[in-house]
Parts: structure tokens; C-alpha cells; sequence
């Protein structure tokens, strides 16, 4: 029988993309930086958001393509309707191509649906962040606030990512990634789940213990008495990465947390009164189907 720690080894790699599920993100990603590149002047593009910071979950949903337009297209969009009017352009022109059913207008971005697969291993969204430079670093259209635009650095984020990783022996970015399969086993409680991301770079603090339950322990305890604080973007450019979450989002994310924390302590308890298996099922009910029990 697996021992605690090797299990959630194992769960880690469970997590980890395949080479087929990385084929399927290159070859429709290229083709959608293909289209977006025949429907406007991009300066630009790249891959961003968790899947380039190695933090993305299966099933592989809601890829990020970051198109930086050039500034020749900036006159077209000036006015105050500007983020919505550039999304909208978007969102056309990816459903002249996928279909108006498949193509969905998001707060920041337009989201391209792939529903016609049942292969787990093939990519199932992708999110087309349209984008301007301002100075070193861009702006993106933001349909969520009052000024309508967000400056970010999405570079940033993928640096300081790596640090986090670097300095946690390299297990801070498994550790996110089940932190969100357990995120999307409770219905996503915290939203987004680039959250949990933000608050592992102060939660999450080195060096790695060696033991998997009680850093997690730990990690679920201090996520639950920080969850109701105002989490600033990493790149110090955007809105709190919280906005999202009002005050009844908070406490029902606080409790789901303080359980976690609680259901961690008891399979701990289980292991050392010789009750693995049934400490491997717990952890199954808390992260989900793909933690392994043997």
C-alpha cells in the first residue's frame, strides 16, 4: 500500500499534463494565433496564464493566448465603449471560424469551447486575451470595472512563479496544482483559481517540509484565516485578484477551508494508528478521483 507521501507523489503526477494533452494545446493554439493574426495587426502573442506557469489542472480548460495588438488598431478602439467594442471584434472573428455556440464574451477575455471531444487529453478552451502595450508592460480590456481596462504583466507572474517553485524545492507548483483539483472537488469556492495561485506565494513559505499532509495541513489552516483579505495582483498593476469573491463568497470559501484543514488532521490521525487505506480515502474525498489509493 502506498505510504501518505508517495501518494501524493503519484497524485502530483496524475496532475501533470500529458504529451498528448500538450500536442492538442500546441496545434490548436497555433492555429487560433494563426486566425487572430489574419483578423487583426498583432504585435505580439504568447502563452500565459497557468498553463505557461506549469500550474494548470486537468481537464485542460481555459488556456490563455495573450494577442498584444499593434498600435495601428488603437484608434479603433479609444472610446468609452472600447473593451467591450474590442471584445466583441474578438469574439467575431473566432466565431466566423468555431461557431457563435462555442465562442463565449468573458469579463477579460473571449473563450473559444472544443465540446465536440470526449478525449480527456485533448484541450477543451482556450481564453484569447486581447491586449495593448503601456510602457513596459500591457493593458487589457476589462468589462468588471469602471475604467474598463486592466494594466497587467503576465511575465511577471510566470517569474515569480518559478521563484516561488525554486525556493520551495521545487514542489510549490504541484502543491497549487492540487490545491486546485481540490478547489474544483468543492465547485470552485474560490474563484478564480488564479487565486489559490497568488495566495501560495505567501502561504506557501520555503523551504518544503518533506511531508505532503502537513503542508497541506498548514496550507488549507493559513489559506482559511487569510481568504477574507484583499489579494493584489502579483505584477502590482490590476485589481485584487479577490474582486471577485464578495463577502458571503469568503466565509462559504473560509469554511470549505477550515474543513480541509480538519479532514487533513484526522487522516494524518488515521496513518498514525496504522489506518492508511483509510487515510488514503479521505484524501480522495478531499481532492478528488484522480488521488490515488493504490
Amino acid at each position: 500500500m502506498l505510504t501518505p507521501n508517495e501518494a501524493f507523489r503519484k497524485f502530483r503526477s496524475n496532475l501533470e499534463l500529458t504529451q498528448k494533452e500538450q500536442d492538442s494545446a500546441s496545434s490548436r493554439q497555433k492555429e487560433i494565433r494563426a486566425l487572430m493574426d489574419q483578423s487583426f495587426k498583432i504585435a505580439d502573442d504568447f502563452l500565459t496564464g497557468s498553463y505557461r506557469r506549469w500550474t494548470k489542472t486537468k481537464p485542460l480548460k481555459d488556456v490563455d493566448i495573450f494577442c498584444v495588438f499593434h498600435d495601428d488598431e488603437r484608434p479603433r478602439y479609444r472610446n468609452d465603449k472600447a473593451p467591450a467594442v474590442v471584445l466583441g471584434d474578438v469574439e467575431k472573428a473566432l466565431a466566423n471560424k468555431y461557431g457563435s455556440g462555442n465562442v463565449t464574451r468573458q469579463r477579460r477575455a473571449v473563450t473559444v469551447e472544443f465540446t465536440d471531444s470526449a478525449d480527456e487529453e485533448r484541450v477543451m478552451s482556450f481564453d484569447v486575451v486581447p491586449a495593448f502595450t503601456k510602457s513596459d508592460h500591457y493593458e487589457i480590456p476589462d468589462t468588471g470595472t469602471s475604467k474598463g481596462w486592466t494594466e497587467t504583466n503576465p511575465k511577471i507572474h510566470f517569474d515569480k512563479a518559478k521563484e516561488a517553485n525554486d525556493a520551495f524545492g521545487g514542489e510549490w507548483k504541484g502543491m497549487v496544482r492540487m490545491a486546485k483539483s481540490w478547489n474544483r472537488n468543492k465547485d470552485k469556492v474560490i474563484k478564480p483559481s488564479f487565486l489559490i495561485e497568488v495566495m501560495a506565494l505567501q502561504v506557501l513559505r520555503p523551504p518544503f517540509g518533506g511531508d505532503f499532509p502537513y503542508e497541506f495541513m498548514g496550507f488549507f489552516a493559513t489559506m482559511a484565516d487569510r481568504v477574507g483579505e484583499d489579494w493584489p495582483e502579483p505584477a502590482g498593476l490590476g485589481p485584487p485578484v479577490s474582486d471577485s469573491m464578495d463577502a458571503t463568497a469568503r466565509a462559504t470559501a473560509k469554511t470549505a477551508l477550515t474543513e480541509a484543514h480538519h479532514m487533513m488532521r484526522e487522516a494524518i490521525q488515521l496513518s498514525r494508528t496504522g489506518r492508511n487505506g483509510d487515510a488514503l480515502r479521505k484524501y480522495r474525498d478531499l481532492f478528488g478521483e484522480r488521488f490515488p489509493l493504490s
